[in-house]
């Protein structure tokens, strides 16, 4: 697995049970990922710079394909009902497996950063996605770590995204081929989000 990027985190990929990677990218800045994003053909250069992508089917957030997982540490913490509909721990990781799977030879960009400004409260987050435009759009939403916080970067919530991945309902226990899932379960210490067969930006539950 070829890793590459200013800041590599010794905290790795594995520690997600992601292996027999691709290329993976770590942490690169806007205009690397820019870059990438025009190898890749992910989408086009519009007058004055901007970069343009075609969604595809999924243009928009698809709500009943939402779920946040029930689990004993949060259950009762949670307003369940038609926003927040519950999933079981079960179908999730299934669907996680299918996404590291998934993941076997894929190439990767990887953004370590922080939600939330006060160091007292800030949690790091770790994106990682299969296209390079999206990694950008993590890159804008999220705070950037300093430099020398990178190294040693280790996540407490961690967000898998793989739009090119579609669930089957029946086999895999969701609504359609569209799934978007969160597991506030401390798992390895890092909390987990799972984001699949969605093109546009990133969905987060809640936003």
């Amino acid at each position: 697995m070829l890793q590459s990027g200013p800041v590599v985190s010794r905290v790795g990929l594995e520690t997600h049970g992601l292996k027999n990677l691709g290329a993976v990218h770590w942490n690169l800045d806007a205009a690397g990922l820019y870059e990438h994003a025009i190898r890749r053909n992910e989408g086009k250069i519009a007058k004055g710079g901007a970069f343009v992508a075609l969604t595809g089917e999924h243009t928009g957030r698809s709500p009943l394909d939402r779920f946040i997982v029930e689990e004993e540490s949060t259950k009762a913490d949670i307003d369940w009902g038609d926003v927040n509909r519950p999933v079981s721990p079960e179908v999730f990781e299934r669907l996680y497996q299918k996404v590291r799977a998934y993941f076997q030879g894929t190439e990767l960009f990887v953004q370590d950063c922080f939600a939330g400004s006060d160091p007292r409260f800030r949690l790091p987050v770790r994106v990682i996605n299969e296209n390079a435009w999206h990694n950008l759009f993590a890159r804008n939403m999220f705070i950037q770590p300093q430099k020398e916080e990178l190294r040693d970067f280790a996540p407490e919530f961690t967000i898998l995204h793989a739009p090119g991945l579609q669930a089957d309902p029946q086999d895999d226990g969701t609504r359609s081929e569209v799934f978007v899932m969160v597991s506030f379960e401390q798992n390895g210490h890092h909390r987990r989000h799972l984001v699949c067969r969605r093109n546009e930006e990133i969905d987060l539950l809640g936003s």
